[in-house]
């Protein structure tokens, strides 16, 4: 898993998570898978034409599977609000929601900026020319349907 639970501690104090959670560990893992899936889906491109239009492709696989120094320090930044986002969602026992709620929505946006091109990190993994290549997906299609005959 990308995330530990250390790593929340930059994010939202032990206490809190405690506090939130009653101590229930299952809690704070499906949070933090949450937060990393939530990640992989905003730097995976998908089926959309405009994805295929030159932009950077990152490696996602090799950015959320770097373990300890390896990660990103900035991806790894923005998972943890995330994941303290799916935690404060359960109850807000001594954190500003607003505060958690305005710092989520940076990250997201943060996240789709990256995935759109608007910024880039040249330390992320991209893939490789020869994995897009191999990618059958066209950027564009062109033809016309079969002519129409009224009879």
């Amino acid at each position: 898993m990308f995330l530990t639970e250390a790593d929340l501690e930059s994010g939202i104090y032990g206490y809190q998570i405690d506090q939130i959670t009653e101590g229930d560990d299952n809690i704070v893992s499906m949070a933090m898978a949450a937060a990393e899936e939530e990640v992989r889906s905003y730097l995976s491109g998908n089926n959309r034409i405009e994805n295929f239009d030159g932009r950077l492709r990152y490696d996602v696989d090799a950015i959320l599977s770097a373990q300890d120094s390896e990660r990103n320090p900035l991806i790894l930044k923005h998972t943890v609000t995330i994941a303290k986002w799916w935690i404060v969602e359960l109850c807000n026992a001594d954190v500003i929601y607003e505060q958690a709620k305005e710092r989520y929505d940076r990250s997201i946006k943060w996240l789709t900026d990256l995935r759109d091109g608007t910024v880039n990190l040249s330390t992320l993994p991209q893939l490789s020319q020869e994995d897009l290549d191999a990618d059958t997906r066209q950027p564009f299609s062109y033809g016309s349907r079969p002519k129409f005959n009224h009879e």
